[in-house]
């Protein structure tokens, strides 16, 4: 038995020497050693190729950790230097050094909160142009011909869809849609997550087999009672992890209709995801001895199956997704717009049909590629329009008056910031930048989120986050994403105001499916500000159209035109002011915390002296009907 050391060893103890342990036993743990970084890669991130070289630093970055880690302090003054390419394998001879001059110059890094931006924003010619050559930077919407146009410094369209297409979802077949409304249904009245979800006793991994197989079984039932030799065929004489296809199939529409439909099942698509996440435990997989889940049809994996991804090359491409936009168009116009898609579409089906891949999946793919347009005009060009508003309405240096200024002060109506009125002019316009930028990629950042909640060795961990029990989980690939989103913007405004937080697996943003969630709401949130601004242009424009709006907006609020920047003006102030968290210490400038004031914001506008106006121009809500109008 081991004997305990007396006061008199331990204050005699040397350097080095551990009485304790000795006396115990217990052998001393070596110091972690740290992970070697592959050559050629980030000395941070470590999964990244190396991008820049820190003279001060010593080490290599890839392009995103070099700039967060130099943001701020002494490290700004850092002198960061792209790292030259390698040779090209063919034996072409590399550029002379005077020929990249550019790219080997200093990178600028952003100025401090409260500095003068510069006129380039603190960035090279060279970055700023690589920067406007990604992201929504790089692709314009034409309200005019309806078509999504690269810009000139851009890629080509042809390359920019055949990226985009491997996120976008492919549209769901009359067969499909029957198997949605079956899904649906069974979803609607499982109560999985009431079961699951809970702290009790007992075996959880029996409680998930068991419920998963309740729901399997609700939807065997409604699959042979709305077509009874389908259903046969199916089920007649086969064991439950026979049909692990079919229930693969089924559950990978469900994911795939909500990714361009965002707006629908939203009580349904949460049950899905969390069903499938615990499906995917290896005790769960075992007892089940099948996997329900299927990687999600998008337009490349489909065409790239078949062979034809050369069909996205052609340039009527362009012609057959544009969506047919009706504002300031004649009849005659519109009806020539539709003849002239019908017929580049028809000449991709006949041109590129093969055996394999027959017309009707060229003609979905075609339809597919135009949802998407529809849904980045739909969602994303909220942000440009609100953006364009806020640089033509207001001027950063200085205020039209008190009642347009938008200064902040932390503690004055429910404000937890204190901005200047040109601080917040910046804050705002990086804050619209970011969620433009975000929306952009939303495809993008769906599947990564399908990803990460279904990833196999991904655990996650009931917590009481405050709001409730949630499931709390890691977000590898969207946090990546998202952080470099976030570069590319901070890079692209020039003049960074407030935290580059980003809430990922914590209590604020448990998992990604909360993360996907809130930023879906943006759209919800501007366009119907956006509607009300047209509204009053409208009346602007023609009084007489509506002689009775026109006359209170003129004597309530003194004209349509000083109307709409009251309105912006509070909207720029009190939905970016910090406030609407749970308590004082999660409000603030964080990247989820500027969405959580909108949100707040959204949940007075009835308050709002100018709330008249939303009503005379339709509103409803923000959640009461396509775009909150009836």
């Amino acid at each position: 038995m081991p004997v305990a050391p007396t006061l008199k060893d331990i204050l005699n103890e040397q350097p080095g020497d551990d009485v304790l342990a000795e006396a115990f036993g217990e052998a001393q743990s070596p110091e972690p050693t740290e992970e070697s970084t592959p050559e050629g890669f980030c000395v941070e991130c470590k999964d990244q190729k190396a991008h820049v070289y820190c003279e001060q630093c010593q080490e290599d970055f890839c392009e995103v950790c070099g700039d967060m880690i130099h943001r701020t302090g002494r490290r700004r003054q850092h002198v960061l230097r792209f790292i030259a390419k390698e040779a090209p394998v063919d034996g072409a001879s590399a550029r002379s050094d005077d020929s990249h001059e550019d790219g080997a110059a200093d990178m600028d890094q952003s100025p401090e909160i409260g500095d003068e931006p510069s006129s380039n924003g603190g960035i090279s010619q060279g970055a700023q142009s690589a920067i406007m050559d990604s992201g929504a930077f790089s692709v314009n919407f034409s309200s005019q011909s309806g078509k999504v146009e690269t810009t000139s410094s851009g890629p080509a369209f042809s390359d920019w869809i055949t990226e985009r297409a491997k996120f976008i979802p492919l549209r769901l077949t009359l067969k499909e849609r029957k198997y949605l409304r079956l899904l649906e249904a069974a979803l609607n009245v499982s109560e999985y997550t009431d079961k699951i979800d809970v702290l009790m006793y007992g075996n959880k991994t029996k409680r998930i087999v068991s419920q998963i197989k309740e729901l399997c079984a609700i939807l065997s039932g409604l699959v042979l009672a709305s077509d009874y030799k389908a259903g046969q065929t199916l089920f007649e004489d086969k064991q439950f992890e026979d049909n692990e296809e079919f229930f693969q199939k089924i559950f990978e529409i469900g994911r795939r209709h909500k990714i361009m439909n965002p707006e629908k099942m939203r009580n349904e698509y949460g049950k899905l995801m969390f069903l499938l996440q615990d499906a995917q435990t290896s005790e769960v997989k075992r007892m089940l001895n099948l996997s329900l889940v299927a990687p999600i049809k998008t337009v490349y994996s489909v065409l790239e199956a078949l062979g034809t991804t050369y069909v996205l090359e052609d340039e009527m491409v362009a012609v057959a997704t544009r969506e047919i936009v009706s504002l300031g168009k004649t009849r005659g116009q519109i009806q020539l717009e539709v003849k002239q898609k019908e017929r580049a579409v028809e000449y991709l089906c006949k041109a590129y049909a093969t055996v394999d891949c027959p017309a009707e999946v060229i003609r979905q793919c075609l339809y597919s590629i135009g949802d998407n347009h529809a849904y980045l005009r739909f969602t994303r060009d909220s942000c440009e329009r609100m953006i364009g508003y806020l640089s033509s309405m207001f001027v950063p240096k200085r205020a039209e008056s008190d009642d347009l200024s938008l200064a902040i002060l932390m503690g004055r109506n429910g404000a937890r910031l204190t901005h200047s009125h040109e601080s917040q002019y910046h804050y705002v316009m990086q804050t619209l930048t970011l969620w433009r930028e975000m929306l952009h990629d939303m495809f993008m950042l769906w599947h990564q989120t399908d990803q990460d909640l279904l990833a196999s060795g991904n655990t996650y961990r009931l917590k009481d986050t405050g709001q409730g029990l949630n499931r709390v989980q890691s977000c590898p690939r969207v946090s990546k994403s998202v952080h470099t989103i976030l570069h590319r913007t901070q890079r692209a405004v020039g003049r960074w105001v407030g935290s580059s937080m980003v809430h990922l697996g914590d209590r604020n943003v448990p998992n990604a499916l909360v993360f996907i969630d809130k930023y879906n709401q943006v759209a919800s949130i501007l366009n119907p500000i956006v509607r009300v601004m047209e509204f009053l242009e409208g009346l602007e424009r023609n009084p007489s159209s509506n002689p009775d709006a026109a006359d209170l907006v003129e004597r309530a609020h003194g004209g349509p035109a000083f109307a709409k920047k009251i309105i912006l003006a509070d909207f720029f102030r009190s939905a970016f002011d910090g406030s609407g968290a749970d308590n004082f210490f999660d409000a603030g400038s964080c990247i989820d915390g500027r969405l959580t004031s909108a949100w707040n914001w959204c949940s007075n506008v009835e308050k709002k002296r100018y709330f008249n106006i939303f009503l005379l121009s339709g509103f409803v809500g923000f959640n009461g009907g396509p775009e909150g109008f009836n």
